[in-house]
């Protein structure tokens, strides 16, 4: 008997050891397909088909390259914020100008990493969510998160027009 209560005990700490490795970045959001098909975020709807002034004026088409309607995102966010498409983000004086006028807090991307870092390691799950990849994401971030539907009466109540909020759920603010 004494035996099978040292196996036990020695199964145990072995599951808890596993289960409290530091170094480990937490995964909070566990999100898999169960089947093999296409991924359908990954699918982008291309721009538009537009006839052009001159036939002749068309670029060669090149078999696997890009397409004229091809979506660019990047190229659309520097266009969206009032740069100058092709110039790169580094290249647009006026757009790094736009985006800075506050101040810029240097090595912000590192000190926004380790700070999210902690967040996730601070709400990693507890054992059996991390053994069964329970999705802890949300009541990690839930104190930063925006409440959308006190947000659209906040906008409202100071006569804003505001576009609708999908229905709140039941226990949610109404």
């Amino acid at each position: 008997m004494r035996k099978a209560q040292v196996i036990l005990a020695m199964a145990i700490a072995t599951m808890l050891s596993a289960c409290g490795d530091r170094n480990v970045t937490p995964q909070l959001m566990n999100i898999r397909s169960s089947t093999a098909g296409p991924d359908e975020f990954s699918i982008v709807p291309p721009k538009a088909l537009t006839m052009p002034d001159d036939l002749a004026s068309l670029p060669e088409p090149t078999p696997g390259g890009e397409n004229l309607t091809d979506p660019k995102p990047e190229e659309d966010a520097i266009i969206a914020l009032g740069g100058r498409p092709g110039a790169g983000a580094g290249a647009d004086a006026g757009l790094v100008n736009h985006a800075t006028r506050y101040g810029v807090a240097s090595g912000i991307r590192t000190t926004l990493a380790n700070e999210d870092l902690k967040v996730r390691r601070d709400n990693n799950g507890r054992i059996l969510e991390r053994l069964f990849h329970v999705n802890v994401y949300y009541r990690a971030y839930e104190d930063q998160s925006l409440d959308q539907h006190a947000e659209v009466w906040r906008w409202r109540q100071r006569g804003v027009r505001t576009p609708s909020a999908p229905p709140p759920k039941d226990g949610e603010n109404k």
